[in-house]
Order: C-alpha cells, then sequence, then structure tokens
C-alpha cells in the first residue's frame, strides 16, 4: 500500500470525525465552544493529511 493512499484514508477518516463532532449538539445548548474547536482543529488536519496525500502520489 502506497504511502499517500494511507494519508488520504487518514484525511477521511479525520474529515469524518470533525463532521461527527460538530453534527453532535444538545437540544438546549446547541454547539459549545470547546466542541468547535475540536471539530476545526480535525478539520484543519482533514485537509493537511489529504494535501499530503495527493502531493505523495503526484
Amino acid at each position: 500500500m502506497n504511502f499517500g493512499i494511507a494519508l488520504l484514508i487518514v484525511g477521511g477518516f479525520l474529515l469524518g470525525g470533525a463532521f461527527s463532532i460538530f453534527k453532535a449538539d444538545s437540544d438546549t445548548l446547541g454547539r459549545t465552544g470547546p466542541q468547535v474547536a475540536v471539530a476545526g482543529v480535525l478539520l484543519v488536519a482533514a485537509v493537511l493529511a489529504t494535501a499530503a496525500g495527493v502531493l505523495r502520489l503526484v
């Protein structure tokens, strides 16, 4: 398995995690600040991993 493909898979998992954390909100409180922060960090990590995977494949 190529390392670029592995990075793309990791990026997909991180993107799914960011979406899952951002989607999970309370009925009364909505999204909390730390929840949005963790989702943002995961989103940045997903973009970096995906970009690195694409560049590794090129």
